[in-house]
């Protein structure tokens, strides 16, 4: 499916969001706290924006690995790199249950608008907590749900009836009723907090942003 849909993946992102997408992955990649010389893994990276995200934030003396199964998005993210003149940006498969690096390999891990698609979370969580270095900061950039009218009932009307109807523009119905799907079935920030700390990470927080329909947790893995 991802596969499928990677040609309009930015477009349909931009025309969802108006746009704000762009500013949400900066704002995770600050929390990330990443300095010159540091090291990176951003997982699910689709065409890679939050991994050039936090590559300017390494600069040229560190490391960025954008990972993700989608081999037609990681080709557009490799794309997109060389395109910016950042070719030092290594985008490559993983599976985010059985990541193949060792452990304490990252100053910090982030995922962009992916957590909700693994097929286990508590040990994709696990997985991410493993590569993380002592003192390294997971960062999860997420869509969720809100609860009260009337951001709710714009939300339902939005993502159960407009967005489908976009991915029917856009070729690709399956898919982007997956989306709001894929939602609903998703932890609420809480949830994914509280999945977190279980995951042994410490000094758990998350912010709302828009409203109610983004939340962005970050947390550490313990010294």
């Amino acid at each position: 499916m991802f596969d499928r849909i990677a040609g309009v993946y930015d477009l349909m992102n931009s025309a969802m969001t108006a746009g704000l997408h762009h500013g949400w992955r900066s704002r995770a990649a600050d929390r990330t706290g990443l300095a010159p010389g540091d090291t990176a893994l951003d997982l699910c990276c689709g065409t890679g924006d939050l991994t050039l995200a936090l590559r300017e934030r390494v600069g040229a003396d560190g490391r960025v690995v954008g990972a993700d199964f989608s081999e037609r998005m990681l080709e557009l993210a490799n794309e997109k790199a060389l395109d910016r003149g950042v070719p030092d940006v290594t985008f490559e498969w993983a599976d985010a249950l059985e990541l193949p690096y060792s452990d304490r390999s990252f100053d910090a891990v982030t995922v962009g608008f992916g957590v909700r698609n693994l097929a286990d979370l508590e040990a994709g969580l696990a997985e991410m907590s493993r590569v993380l270095k002592p003192g390294g900061r997971l960062v999860v950039l997420e869509i969720t749900q809100p609860r009260r009218p009337p951001l709710s009932t714009f939300f339902s009307l939005w993502f159960d009836r407009l967005v489908p109807m976009l991915g029917r523009i856009a070729g690709d119905p399956d898919a982007y009723s997956y989306l709001p799907e894929s939602v609903r079935n998703f932890p609420p920030p809480e949830g994914l907090a509280a999945a977190m700390d279980r995951a042994g990470l410490t000094g758990i927080r998350y912010t709302i942003l828009a409203g109610g329909i983004i939340a962005i947790h970050s947390a550490a893995r313990p010294g």
